[in-house]
């Protein structure tokens, strides 16, 4: 049988809220990148504990199963860093027990998603550069305290440390490899290969089909559905977690 990984991004994240920019730069000024014509992320609104009690259901009529990214912490306009469980208590409930129940599997998608300070919109540009959490020009010692802070976050709420790592819109450095080995990350996934070394697995083939919670608040569940349904009989759904 065909294995794939469905993964879901940026669950948590307040990038869906304070990302906004255009892919046509001229309109990125001032309140232009916020109309429907032009912008091409943000904002838009968290899944809600209904909205992932129909996703569950949809898992379970089709013997799926799904990776889910969530990013540790809610970064508010002042910059202040709000837990998961704190901001989102219903939907990480649901969460949790899917998680236990082996329906998902909780992956770490950074504390931040974002550089903190710099995640509000632009006036005049794009700000979707500081949108991602890993880059190379972050200072060392961010990276490994953004991965020790964000598990041990999903170690209160869980009670186990995610072994898997989706990096913020794939980017990450040699830095992220090392502190992700530290803080007990066995697999990263991301489609940018580095060729950088590691003693985590770093996955980027055709066999992982990853999206974002956008979508299902866009299309509603139903595009999750038709999502699974589009694969054929004897494909085996797996978590990132198992992926060999």
């Amino acid at each position: 049988m065909k294995s794939i990984y469905l993964r879901i991004d940026d669950i948590g994240a307040s990038t869906k809220k304070f990302e906004v920019y255009s892919k046509n730069r001229f309109a990125n000024i001032l309140f232009l990148k916020y109309l429907k014509a032009f912008r091409a992320w943000g904002p838009y609104q968290e899944l809600s504990s209904n909205e992932w009690e129909q996703a569950f259901e949809v898992l379970n009529k089709y013997n799926a199963k799904l990776t889910v990214g969530i990013t540790a912490a809610w970064v508010e306009k002042d910059s202040t860093l709000v837990p998961f469980p704190e901001k989102y208590p219903k939907q990480a409930e649901l969460l949790k027990y899917a998680s236990e129940s082996g329906l998902i599997e909780i992956a770490n998608h950074g504390l931040t998603h974002c550089v903190v300070g710099r995640h509000l919109p632009h006036l005049f540009t794009s700000n979707r550069t500081y949108h991602r959490e890993f880059w190379d020009w972050i200072p060392r010692d961010v990276h490994f305290e953004h991965l020790e802070n964000s598990q041990k976050i999903f170690n209160d709420w869980l009670g186990i440390l995610p072994s898997t790592l989706i990096p913020p819109g794939n980017v990450y450095s040699s830095d992220t490899l090392d502190a992700a080995e530290k803080n007990g990350i066995k697999i990263i996934n991301s489609y940018m290969n580095l060729n950088l070394k590691s003693k985590a697995k770093i996955v980027n083939d055709d066999s992982i089909d990853a999206f974002h919670d956008r979508e299902l608040v866009l299309y509603g569940v139903e595009w999750l559905e038709q999502k699974i349904k589009s694969y054929a009989d004897d494909t085996n759904f797996n978590l990132l977690k198992d992926y060999k």
